[in-house]
């Protein structure tokens, strides 16, 4: 006979004390390595490009001895500051470091003017000739610059502007790749956006300012840094257009310390160094909307 006061247990309370049945043993977990296996082979490509940087800083504090020694050597015997002391002291370089500080702050401020404006009218605007027009501009792109130099001569000349610190400036108040990387990058955003901005009342103009140009900014980034780059680095228009030392760009006075005889590569290497730190040190800050912006602007055509 069973006992009344023993409550029946269930099978499955029969079962809580049971050894649990062990499955198939798990196979070791794989060690993942701390970083992508894509830098094995982007850093010897990196250590490359660098080189040449690592050259040029440490022949900037190197003696006028080690940088006529041959063969060269890449680490100096010992470092000193005479490039930079003569540099500042021989030279205007301050002078010229301020007019391209001017001519790349200007170029900048009308690139993104004037660009945004004009890839927005060609993205997003309806009007007749719009698409003979934007190839019009994209085929001055196939023209090489060397071509268009004696006629801009010309015409700057009836304006008064050869010689002056002007000149270095016109030519980069607005561009055709600036035109068509904004284009590209307001052709990839969402219509419909801007199509709530004009429910609620906001005229074209303020889409545009209000909805438009925050979502842009990556592609504002991206081409003020490009811009910069142009401006900071133009020579050969300058060495065209302008002759007085007091309007010298950065890059045209670098080209003082060489000549036919005699290079002083003290001064040249130091002056290289003040005039690569800037532009490294902007690129590091916005690399990440460099990234963003070659990402998207290549969404929609």
């Amino acid at each position: 006979m069973t006992d009344p006061t023993r409550t029946p247990t269930s099978p499955t309370a029969r079962r809580v004390g049971a050894p649990a049945v062990e499955g198939p043993p798990r196979p070791p977990a794989r060690r993942r390595l701390p970083f992508s296996p894509w830098h094995l082979l982007l850093l010897p490509v990196a250590v490359v490009f660098l080189l040449p940087f690592a050259e040029m800083f440490l022949t900037s504090f190197s003696p006028a001895s080690d940088i006529t020694r041959i063969p060269p050597g890449f680490w100096p015997s010992r470092f000193t500051l005479d490039g930079y002391e003569r540099l500042f002291a021989e030279s205007g370089i301050l002078r010229w470091l301020g007019n391209t500080v001017v001519v790349s702050v200007v170029s900048i401020a009308s690139h993104l003017v004037l660009c945004s404006l004009a890839g927005y009218g060609f993205a997003r605007l309806r009007f007749p000739g719009r698409e003979l027009g934007f190839l019009g501009i994209l085929a001055t792109i196939m023209i090489p610059s060397q071509l268009l130099m004696v006629p801009t001569y010309v015409v700057f000349a009836k304006l008064g502007l050869v010689n002056d610190l002007g000149a270095a400036i016109v030519p980069w108040l607005a561009s055709a790749f600036g035109i068509f990387l904004m284009r590209q990058f307001f052709l990839s955003l969402p219509a419909e956006l801007e199509e709530a901005g004009r429910v609620d009342g906001c005229s074209r103009l303020q889409v545009f300012l209000l909805v438009v140009l925050p979502l842009a900014r990556p592609a504002m980034a991206t081409l003020a840094i490009f811009t910069l780059l142009g401006s900071w680095n133009d020579l050969v228009w300058p060495l065209v257009a302008i002759n007085d030392e007091q309007n010298f760009t950065l890059q045209l006075g670098l080209t003082t310390f060489q000549g036919t005889r005699r290079t002083d590569w003290s001064l040249l290497m130091a002056g290289n160094v003040v005039a690569t730190v800037p532009l490294i040190v902007l690129f590091l800050l916005a690399q990440k909307q460099f990234v963003a912006t070659m990402a998207s602007a290549g969404l929609k055509g």
